[in-house]
């Protein structure tokens, strides 16, 4: 059953961190992208066993970082984005390439990362518009899209110019085929890739909007959960 929470939404980022947080199962291995999944790491509850791990080799990786006196500010201590972070006990670190072998081995459960573009059937474009002045920054995302066993979209449903974001086809260079599970957006929850096709796109919940508002605005063909 869809769960149609039409006394809030859109959601803010914290907001959607904390949705996404949330949906992670307890004991998970996860892997949180550059920009906006990087808030994830602020909701996960305590005691969820979640451990986090980073591109630049870290694992146990904690909160961000605010510079309080109970939580100063180490330098040195940044997740991939650069951002200061705390870390939990048992953490540890490593040189990144073994950092890509965690990712490209299959040992992370669940990664969450942004995106431009992701098509009904779970094809992901989140390295490059195709911009002729845009700077490709593929990073490791086409590591991690095929290599966590489960990979979670987090992004705006909608772009600035208002072409939506969850499309048939994506039309950006792909980071990775088939290889996202479900997406969270600012107006609603989706997990793509269902059905007999593989092409099908089915909504969980959404946020200050109804699933015939959602099917009005898109242009794949969505189904109820």
């Amino acid at each position: 059953m869809t769960l149609e929470h039409t006394d809030r939404g859109p959601l803010g980022r914290a907001e959607m961190a904390a949705v996404v947080a949330r949906d992670i199962p307890p004991g998970s291995y996860v892997n949180l992208g550059i920009g906006q999944p990087t808030l994830v790491a602020d909701h996960l509850p305590e005691g969820s066993g979640v451990v986090l791990h980073t591109e630049n080799g870290m694992l146990h990786m904690g909160p961000a970082a605010t510079g309080g006196p109970d939580d100063p500010i180490d330098p040195d201590l940044t997740n991939a984005g650069k951002v200061p972070v705390t870390e939990l006990p048992g953490a540890s670190y490593f040189h990144h390439a073994d950092s890509f072998a965690m990712m490209r081995g299959g040992h992370l459960d669940v990664c969450v990362l942004g995106a431009f573009q992701v098509a009904a059937g779970g094809d992901l474009a989140n390295w490059h518009t195709g911009a002729p002045d845009a700077i490709p920054a593929v990073g490791g995302a086409m590591d991690l899209a095929i290599g966590a066993k489960q990979v979670l979209v987090m992004m705006s449903l909608f772009a600035k110019d208002g072409s939506p974001k969850l499309v048939e086809a994506c039309t950006y260079p792909l980071t990775g085929a088939g290889c996202v599970d479900r997406v969270y957006t600012d107006l609603a929850t989706f997990r793509v890739g269902t059905g007999p096709d593989g092409r099908g796109v089915e909504v969980l919940e959404t946020w200050g909007t109804t699933y015939d508002e959602l099917a009005a605005r898109l242009d794949v063909p969505l189904v109820r959960a």
